[in-house]
């Protein structure tokens, strides 16, 4: 079987989305890259129920390589980015928070510092019904630079060079996003400024040396 054990990772990570509430059923998609192949999630297919022989294998231009069921209609969005970035790894869910802020705002301020990792302020991509080239290039732009971007009225989608690291960066979207609309709840969030940012920039790459103690 093509690309056993990334179709292995796609099951166990698709559950793992699931059993965290970042997609109900069917909702949201996964993919994994090895050099012209790509394993994706298939469609129609609840996250929580994947077997790894289900998860088609594709070549980097869409063609079918392997497998029984069709790929996720959100196949091109993961086809646009690899073209676009040198993700190897791409996740796409439904979270709530998520949604909730692809649904009322341009885009997820710096309200922590946490947004660093991700690039800075996540951009919300213009809306475009699934599955379609047009979904896929709104995706391409509003990830420019990012390893996050939101899809208006729609979810999130993110980025690694391993699926271990786009899931993480998917839990922290979803973080960010709920840190943002419970501060709303509250009143107005502060939003970090790009002196503030740089701040911490420059702190993690110049940690302070702490002195060894002398008995």
């Amino acid at each position: 079987m093509l690309l056993a054990e990334q179709r292995r990772l796609l099951c166990e990570y698709g559950r793992r989305a699931a059993g965290t509430g970042l997609v109900v059923g069917a909702a949201g998609n996964l993919s994994v890259r090895v050099g012209d192949l790509v394993a994706v999630t298939p469609g129609g297919v609840p996250l929580d129920r994947l077997e790894p022989e289900a998860c088609p294998v594709l070549d980097v231009e869409g063609h079918l390589v392997e497998g029984g069921l069709q790929p996720s209609s959100e196949t091109p969005m993961h086809l646009a980015v690899y073209a676009s970035t040198g993700a190897q790894a791409v996740v796409h869910t439904h979270s709530v928070f998520g949604t909730v802020v692809a649904t009322t705002m341009t885009e997820l301020p710096p309200v922590h510092y946490n947004a660093l990792l991700l690039g800075g302020t996540v951009r919300v991509a213009e809306y475009a019904t699934y599955g379609t080239p047009e979904l896929a290039a709104a995706v391409r732009d509003a990830l420019a630079g990012r390893q996050a971007a939101l899809l208006a009225n729609h979810g999130g989608v993110t980025i690694g060079d391993d699926l271990d690291k786009a899931f993480e960066a998917t839990r922290l979207l979803e973080w960010l996003c709920e840190v943002y609309v419970r501060a709303r709840s509250v009143g107005e969030p502060r939003v970090l400024t790009e002196e503030q940012l740089a701040a911490v920039v420059r702190r993690a790459f110049d940690p302070p040396v702490y002195p060894t103690r002398e008995d």
